[in-house]
């Protein structure tokens, strides 16, 4: 089964041949970082009038990277939900129009489900999971999954890939929102998570004791905006506006990334951790660009060893959005009749 996938969610640009729902066959993603760094963050009308120059010759690559035609393919995936609503527009008017041109089902994905899914993504020789080892190759079911992002922090209970309940969410900024907004104020570059993941290498990760914010005894919800302010203190003064980080030495810069940092994956880990007993999940998943975090990584390998659970986290170059993980999904939702049909609408949230 030979799947396009189109994802255009946000501020990559992305198209991806898959076959069977796991070996990808291309994967091309087009970044617009630099047309958004200078603002800091993601500007939505930049994003989209960029999906609109790139998505075509995206796609047209991604083809001839697989040496597959149009008519070859069996489906055209997309994701049509959650993201920026001219985003989405985007790719969903694409997807239709070539569904329509090739007569190929439409398949509908959600891009967080799909985060999840990217475990599954290859190239080559099936991947082990990450902890413990040796262990098995796909995850087991009832699972966890914990999709973190600039957009996304939300925990999830997955009785299968087609099957995914939302167990759990950020009541405020999203874990990558944080880690963003700290780099900012430690006058850190754009994209604020690798800035934040390499200063944090040369610090001291018990050098402050910023607050662990955990809500209820038993919540699986998520607050971050407790934690960014206190660092915003912590560097610019009580009022916010004191000082700024041109004050601090580089190894007081450090500090405070990596003092973030331990408390970030401190409060994802203990969400991981309460979810698994609760719904009594047999191996943990975790994906989104926040993923790729080194330290983030490492505790949650911790836990699964602690947990005697596996533990499944994609390759470093599908954490961040892809349309690999778009088609990839697509393949079992399809094989379950899940196809949409041309009225298909994008949601900007879910």
């Amino acid at each position: 089964m030979l799947i396009l996938g189109i994802e255009t969610t946000c501020d990559e640009t992305a198209a991806a041949v898959v076959q069977d729902g796991r070996t990808v066959l291309s994967s091309v993603v087009a970044s617009q970082i630099d047309l958004h760094a200078k603002f800091g963050g993601v500007v939505p009308e930049i994003a989209s009038r960029a999906h609109l120059e790139s998505l075509h010759p995206i796609i047209s690559e991604a083809l001839a990277a697989a040496q597959v035609t149009g008519p070859q393919l069996d489906a055209i995936a997309v994701a049509n939900a959650p993201g920026l609503i001219g985003c989405l527009l985007i790719g969903v008017s694409a997807a239709k129009a070539l569904a329509f041109a090739w007569s190929k089902p439409l398949v509908a994905v959600n891009h967080v489900q799909a985060h999840l899914y990217s475990t599954l993504l290859e190239e080559g020789p099936a991947r082990k999971p990450l902890s413990p080892d040796p262990g098995p190759l796909t995850p087991l079911f009832p699972a966890v999954g914990l999709v973190i992002s600039g957009g996304h922090s939300s925990i999830y209970h997955v009785r299968a890939f087609d099957d995914v309940q939302r167990i759990g969410h950020t009541h405020d900024d999203a874990v990558g929102e944080a880690f963003d907004k700290v780099a900012a104020i430690l006058q850190l570059g754009y994209p604020g998570g690798p800035e934040i993941d390499a200063l944090a290498r040369q610090g001291n990760e018990n050098a402050i004791d910023f607050p662990i914010s955990l809500l209820e005894r038993d919540s699986l919800d998520f607050s971050f905006s407790g934690l960014k302010t206190a660092v915003l203190y912590h560097v610019n003064g009580k009022k916010g506006r004191e000082r700024d980080a041109s004050s601090l030495s580089p190894q007081q810069k450090a500090d405070v990334a990596a003092s973030f940092q331990r408390v970030a994956a401190t409060i994802l880990v203990e969400k991981l951790r309460r979810a698994t007993r609760q719904y009594e999940a047999r191996c943990l998943i975790v994906g989104g660009g926040v993923s790729a975090n080194s330290a983030i990584r490492t505790r949650v390998q911790a836990l699964g060893r602690e947990l005697r659970r596996p533990v499944f986290i994609p390759p470093m170059k599908y954490c961040t959005d892809n349309a690999a993980m778009i088609a990839g999904l697509a393949c079992p939702l399809l094989q379950s009749g899940k196809v949409a049909d041309l009225t298909l609408e994008a949601v900007a949230t879910t």
